[in-house]
C-alpha cells in the first residue's frame, strides 16, 4: 500500500526538460538497474534515446546537469557517489517515496510523463517491462484509481474523447504536458506511434476493414505480389528452414495466405501445405493459381488442428499479424500456437517498428488501411508467453530498390516436445 502520509503531499509542477528527466530516471530503475544511480552523462543518454520518447530530444550535459540540480532542490532526486574509480556523483529519484507509489501507478506515470497523453491499451502495452498488466481493463483501473486518490491530489486525468477514437487518452499532472502529443495530421487521426487506434471502433469493426480492403484489392494484389519471392533471397531462406525442419509428410498452414504464393512455395518444396485467408477474394485468387492446393475462408484466431494429424508441422502467419494493436498480439499468437504439434514451429513475419501506418488509396481503390507495425521485444514476448521456446528474430533493412518503406521482422519458435521440468 502507499505510505498515507506521503501520498497527501502536493504534486511538483515540472517543466519539459524536468519530466524528460525524472522520467528517464524512473524507467531505468526499473528496467536497467544495474545502471543506477545515474551519472550526469547516463542520464543525457537515457533522455535523448529515440526509443519510448514524445518528442525526441537533445539535451546537452550543461542543460541535464541543471535539470538534476532544480530536481534535487525539489526532493525529487538524491545525491550519491560512486562506490569505487573516480569519484562521480550519481543520481536517483525519489518521486516514487514522496508520493507513495505503488509499483503499478509508477509504471503508467512513466509512460505518461515520457510519452505524453496515452489510452490505456497503449500505456498496457508500452509498460511491459515496468509492470506486468494483466490486460487493458486492468491498466485502466489503476488509471482511475490515480485519478481518484481521496484526500490526495490526483496523479492523472482523463481527456474528453476526440472523433473516431475508441478510447480516452490520459495525462499526467506533474506538470504541463502536451494534450496533442504524437497526434498527426488532423483532429481523429492517429499518432504515428498510437498502434492501438487501430482499435478505435472495436475488434470487429477493425477484422470487417481488413477484409473489405483485401476484398477490394485482391485482383492486383495477386498480380503484384504472386512471384516476389524470386527477389526475396532472405524470406527464402526462412521458408526453406521450414522445409527443413518440418519433414515431408507433416501438414503446414499459412494463416493470412493472400494469393498462396508462399503456401505453394512450401508445397513445391515437399510439404503438405495449405492455406487460410480471412478475405473470399483472395482464396478465389490463391485456389485459381494453385488449383491442386486447398485453400479456405477462416480467421487465425480460430485456427483450428488439420484433420487427421495431432497438429500442424507448423504454423505461417507471414504478414497476417500486422493489422493488429500490441494488445492482441499476446492472444493471437496463442490461438496460433494452439493447434500445433508438440515440436512444431510457428513463424511470424511482420513490419517492424513502432507506428501506424495508413492509406486510403492502394492500387488505385479507395480503402481504409491501417499497417501496424511492432518491435522485436513485443513480438518474442507474445510468442515466449504462448509458451514457444527456442525463439529466434532476425530484422532485416527496408529492400528499397522493391519500394518496402520498412524493416522486416521474423520470428521462429517450437512447441515444446514435452513440458518444461520445474
Amino acid at each position: 500500500m502507499p505510505d498515507t502520509v506521503a501520498s497527501t503531499i502536493a504534486l511538483p509542477e515540472l517543466d519539459a526538460a524536468q519530466q524528460r528527466v525524472l522520467g528517464s530516471l524512473l524507467e531505468k530503475e526499473v528496467t536497467v538497474p544495474a545502471s543506477c544511480p545515474m551519472s550526469v552523462n547516463a542520464v543525457r543518454t537515457a533522455c535523448n534515446q529515440a526509443s519510448s520518447r514524445e518528442p525526441v530530444v537533445e539535451y546537452d550535459e550543461a542543460l541535464v546537469h541543471r535539470v538534476l540540480r532544480e530536481l534535487k532542490e525539489l526532493g525529487l532526486v538524491a545525491v550519491t557517489w560512486a562506490d569505487s574509480g573516480r569519484r562521480t556523483l550519481k543520481y536517483v529519484q525519489t518521486l516514487d517515496v514522496r508520493l507513495g507509489l505503488a509499483a503499478d501507478e509508477r509504471a503508467l506515470l512513466t509512460a505518461l510523463v515520457l510519452r505524453g497523453p496515452q489510452a490505456p491499451g497503449a500505456l498496457r502495452s508500452r509498460t511491459e517491462r515496468l509492470h506486468p498488466f494483466a490486460d487493458r481493463a486492468e491498466a485502466e483501473a489503476c488509471l482511475r484509481r490515480m485519478a481518484d486518490r481521496g484526500e490526495a491530489p490526483p496523479l492523472v486525468r482523463e481527456l474528453p474523447k476526440r472523433p473516431r477514437e475508441q478510447d480516452r487518452r490520459w495525462v499526467h499532472l506533474l506538470g504541463p504536458a502536451p494534450e496533442e502529443a504524437g497526434a498527426a495530421g488532423t483532429v481523429g487521426e492517429p499518432g504515428d506511434d498510437d498502434r492501438e487506434w487501430v482499435l478505435r471502433d472495436g475488434e470487429a469493426a477493425r477484422t470487417d476493414r481488413v477484409r473489405a480492403v483485401f476484398e477490394a484489392v485482391a485482383t492486383p494484389y495477386a498480380a503484384r505480389f504472386s512471384d516476389e519471392l524470386g527477389g526475396l533471397p532472405f524470406e527464402r531462406w526462412v521458408l526453406d528452414r521450414v522445409v527443413a525442419e518440418v519433414g515431408p509428410g507433416r501438414p503446414v498452414v499459412e494463416v493470412g495466405c493472400g494469393p498462396g504464393h508462399v503456401t505453394a512455395h512450401l508445397a513445391a518444396a515437399g510439404l503438405d501445405a495449405e492455406g487460410l485467408d480471412l478475405s473470399s477474394a483472395m482464396v478465389a485468387e490463391a485456389r485459381a493459381r494453385h488449383p491442386d492446393l486447398t485453400f479456405t475462408v477462416g480467421d487465425l484466431r480460430t485456427l483450428m488442428r488439420p484433420a487427421g494429424a495431432d497438429g500442424w508441422g507448423a504454423v505461417l502467419a507471414w504478414y497476417s499479424l500486422i493489422y493488429l494493436a500490441p494488445s492482441e498480439l499476446a492472444a493471437a499468437v496463442a490461438a496460433l500456437v494452439r493447434p500445433v504439434a508438440a515440436g512444431g514451429l510457428v513463424v511470424l513475419a511482420l513490419h517492424a517498428g513502432s507506428r501506424v501506418r495508413t492509406a486510403d488509396s492502394w492500387f488505385d481503390r479507395p480503402v481504409e488501411l491501417e499497417v501496424a507495425l511492432h518491435e522485436p521485444a513485443e513480438v518474442v514476448a507474445a510468442a515466449e508467453a504462448a509458451g514457444l521456446v527456442d525463439v529466434e528474430w532476425f530484422r532485416r533493412s527496408a529492400v528499397v530498390t522493391r519500394g518496402e518503406t520498412s524493416e522486416r521482422l521474423y520470428v521462429l519458435g517450437r512447441r515444446p516436445v514435452s513440458p518444461p521440468l520445474g
